[in-house]
């Protein structure tokens, strides 16, 4: 039996929809898990972060997939794992959120699936700490997240079949920026205004995406609560929010913490992927362009 394990890149935030807000984007990271009786791990990797990613029991596919097999109370009797890695490691494109849901999806799938895809969802947003890369990696399209009662709501927000499209260019500059810090640069309290701000413009976002109208993603894309503490911080950041809206996109935001940028415009524009890096590379880092398009679908498992 082989299995293989579709998981798509995602960007949160959306600008004012902190910790809310996410989107699955058509970048995928694949495994294909193969079941052995040797009690042994074998992982291999192809793609982004070859050299980089432990390939034993640290690795965050292996250490996912061993809970599922803990939850289930089955006993581990080993499998091979190939690793073909399209998502750039720590760069806002939710590549940890895509490992944790692939190492999940993997065991549940080799176990004959004792937990439904709702179960696994919530498995792994418990484990991540926060919904706004899991829940869209899984359930794919616009999804907005509600934590109620100590559990997690997410919708998959429907967009209109006859909306305008969106094309997205995403870019990302080599420049170390860990989750962990972005987070701890951010206040602890905020002003009733900028709560106010945020919002309402969250609320205009989604109906922008739901619509395909960039005037008023344009209007709406702005942020109080984590952005300006968290672009200065990044090298040549405000130059390519700057040089992207000069060289046609209607809004632009931080993909997640950052570093990457997303840009959001009515055609496939090479020149403001080119404008942006340009941007960076005047701030003295190298940068990649991604043309991307929003994925409609999650998480694939299929069996083989």
């Amino acid at each position: 039996m082989k299995i293989t394990v579709r998981v798509p890149a995602t960007s949160a935030n959306l600008g004012p929809g902190f910790d809310s807000l996410g989107l699955a984007l058509d970048l995928w990271n694949e495994a294909e898990f193969i079941p052995t009786n040797d009690r042994k791990i074998s992982l291999t990797i192809e793609g982004e972060g070859r050299e980089k990613l432990p390939t034993g029991a640290s690795n965050a596919i292996v250490d996912a997939a061993l809970q599922v097999y803990n939850l289930a109370g089955k006993p581990y009797h080993g499998m091979q794992i190939h690793c073909l890695n399209r998502v750039p490691l720590s760069s806002g494109l939710g590549s940890s959120s895509a490992a944790l849901l692939t190492g999940m999806l993997g065991a549940n799938a080799i176990l004959g699936e004792p937990f439904s895809r709702e179960e696994i969802l919530k498995l792994a947003i418990e484990t991540e700490g926060h919904p706004d890369n899991v829940a869209p990696a899984m359930l794919g399209g616009l999804v907005a997240s509600i934590i109620h009662e100590r559990h997690v709501v997410s919708l998959r927000l429907m967009l209109t079949d006859h909306r305008t499209p969106i094309h997205i260019t995403v870019v990302f500059p080599d420049f170390d920026f860990p989750t962990q810090q972005a987070r701890l640069i951010l206040p602890k309290q905020i002003e009733l205004k900028d709560a106010i701000y945020n919002i309402s413009r969250a609320v205009i976002v989604t109906e922008a995406f739901r619509l395909g109208d960039l005037d008023m993603l344009n209007e709406a894309m702005e942020d109080r609560l984590h952005q300006p503490y968290r672009i200065p911080l990044i090298p040549g950041a405000q130059a390519a929010i700057d040089a992207a809206k000069r060289a046609g996109a209607a809004a632009v935001a931080l993909s997640g913490a950052g570093p990457s940028l997303i840009a959001f415009s009515s055609q496939a524009d090479p020149a403001i992927g080119e404008a942006m890096k340009r941007a960076f590379e005047g701030a003295g880092l190298q940068a990649r362009v991604f043309q991307l398009k929003m994925s409609d679908h999650g998480a694939e498992v299929h069996l083989r």
